[in-house]
Order: C-alpha cells, then structure tokens, then sequence
C-alpha cells in the first residue's frame, strides 16, 4: 500500500505561480511513476506530467514550458512537486497526485483545487 498527502494548490491571479506537493508513503519501493493529473468542471481527468524512475519526464502539451516536475526520495517517503509557472485560467481545476506501482496498481492524492482567476 501506498500513502499520499498532497499539499498546495490555491487561488492565483493569471501569470502567477504555484507549487504542489505530494508525499508518498508506505511500499515507496514499489512505484515506477509518479504524476499530476487534473480535472476540470465537465471534463476528464487529464495527465498534466510525470516522473519514472529513471527520470524521464512528460508533459501533457499544454503545460510544456510553463510546469516542470520533479522528485526527492529518502529512506521513508518519495515526494513528487509539480511547479506551476504562467498559469492562465484554463489551469483551473482539482489536481490529483498519482503513483503507479510494478504490478499495475496505481494510487490516487484525494486532489486540491487550482483556480486561476483575476
């Protein structure tokens, strides 16, 4: 099992910044990836960008430039971050930490809400 506390997200004026956070606990060994996803009002959930364990990142393309992900890791907990930069208002939406393990389960943050707004 896999544990995951989120932490960020908020209101941002259009062009400004926020980071999101994400701590994994539990069989931490066991991820292959860890990722954001988001999920606007009436829309699906959408990759915005992850991380394996090589370090090879993707992004979905309309955060590249402007989001970057990255990870730390010690003994007891893997930690994702996803740095928001020139955030427009079609960023608006709840962003979920997500964490694939070998064996094809995968683990889901509970979300927090990005609005981007004047």
């Amino acid at each position: 099992q896999v544990q995951l506390v989120e932490s960020g997200g908020g209101l941002v004026q259009p062009g400004g910044s926020l980071r999101l956070s994400c701590a994994a606990s539990g069989s931490i060994f066991s991820i292959y990836a860890m990722g954001w996803y988001r999920q606007a009002p009436g829309k699906q959930r959408e990759l915005v960008a992850r991380i394996i364990n090589s370090g090879i990142t993707n992004y979905a393309d309309s955060v590249k430039g402007r989001f970057t992900i990255s990870r730390s890791r010690d003994n007891a907990k893997n930690t994702v971050y996803l740095q928001m930069n020139s955030l427009k208002p079609e960023d608006t939406a709840v962003y979920y930490c997500n964490n694939k393990v070998y064996g094809g389960d995968e683990y889901w943050g509970r979300g927090t809400q990005v609005t981007v707004s004047s």
